[in-house]
């Protein structure tokens, strides 16, 4: 069931002409699984929120991966659980969105705790995808046990998999506090990833803060249609994200004031588009993205406006947080 070392040597050293890979990753797994410990132990630092307390995460928090080979983005999520409150179902939507977005995903279970009701709720979950995300079965807190515990939940959840009609990818314990088996993760991981360029530059670890990630999605949809008009014309700055007030707790919505810059008043036309018509598919797209990463509802107020030559305007760079 598991993975021999030598295997994945051979996957981690990248040979001349071997295509670069990059994609998602996702960790999914009941609260207090040792989702979050795994991603910062994979990127090596703190990128996610980790706590005994269940249901700490409550957005997606993006790792990065780096290797000369790939590029390997890990997308935290809610622990899945069933939802005893409105915030719950949410925090649920959240990693159902994120599960058929991702290229990989991993199913965390704790080697200390046999498999419970949660366990065979999140596996059914998963069992039930339309999408055929290939599945790893990752048995987190490895060194909390002795050799025969853990030996026993290898085999309950491989029995697990075969009562629901899952095929696991591998199934690989792991210690995240110890390292253990980490890199071997990693490099399991990686080929399930589609041929592509790095999703974001060398050296990012995390796309936090927020408002960060917020501007790139919204550029990332201005930018479709429009790439080779204007591939590097566009800068978007979130200007303010403010939850609505006098709204009641069970239905929170949060407002995101955004501009997007462009260098010459002849671009304003392209990127809004025929009677606006370009610009609200912008705030449609990135609006559906937004709510994804924060977990929240959004209203999202767009404007577009010149800042002339900016790219090339150190002041303009500053402002615009470069």
């Amino acid at each position: 069931m598991n993975a021999s070392s030598e295997a994945a040597g051979a996957i981690a050293d990248a040979q001349p002409g071997t295509p670069h890979r990059s994609g998602f990753a996702c960790f999914v797994g009941r609260p207090n699984a040792g989702k979050s410990t795994l991603t910062n132990a994979l990127v090596g630092t703190k990128v996610a929120i980790t706590s005994n307390r269940p249901q700490t995460t409550r957005h997606t928090v993006r790792g990065i991966v780096h290797r000369p080979e790939a590029q390997l983005v890990l997308v935290d999520t809610p622990g899945l659980h069933k939802p005893r409150t409105l915030l719950g179902e949410r925090l649920n939507d959240v990693v159902r969105t994120t599960w058929s977005e991702v290229d990989v995903i991993g199913f965390c279970i704790p080697a200390d705790q046999k498999l419970g009701p949660g366990d065979r709720f999140i596996a059914g979950e998963l069992a039930g995808l339309k999408k055929k995300t290939p599945k790893f079965a990752v048995i987190t807190k490895s060194d909390l046990v002795e050799s025969d515990t853990l030996a026993a939940q290898l085999i309950a959840v491989d029995q697990l998999g075969k009562e629901l009609g899952i095929e696991w990818a591998e199934i690989i314990p792991v210690s995240a506090t110890e390292g253990s088996q980490v890199g071997l993760l990693a490099d399991l991981l990686v080929p399930h990833l589609p041929e592509g360029p790095p999703l974001y530059p060398d050296g990012d670890l995390t796309d936090e803060p927020e408002q960060v990630m917020v501007a790139e999605l919204i550029r990332e949809a201005a930018l479709e249609g429009v790439r080779d008009e204007l591939p590097h014309s566009i800068a978007v700055v979130v200007e303010e994200m403010v939850p609505r007030e006098d709204r009641p707790a069970d239905r929170p919505l949060l407002d995101v004031h955004a501009n997007l810059f462009i260098e010459r008043p002849s671009q304003k036309g392209i990127v809004i588009g025929p009677k606006g018509k370009r610009l609200k598919d912008v705030g449609t797209t990135s609006r559906k993205h937004i709510e994804a990463l924060l977990g929240t509802p959004v209203f999202l107020d767009l404007h577009v406006k010149v800042a002339k030559d900016w790219q090339r305007d150190p002041k303009q760079l500053r402002r615009l947080g470069f």
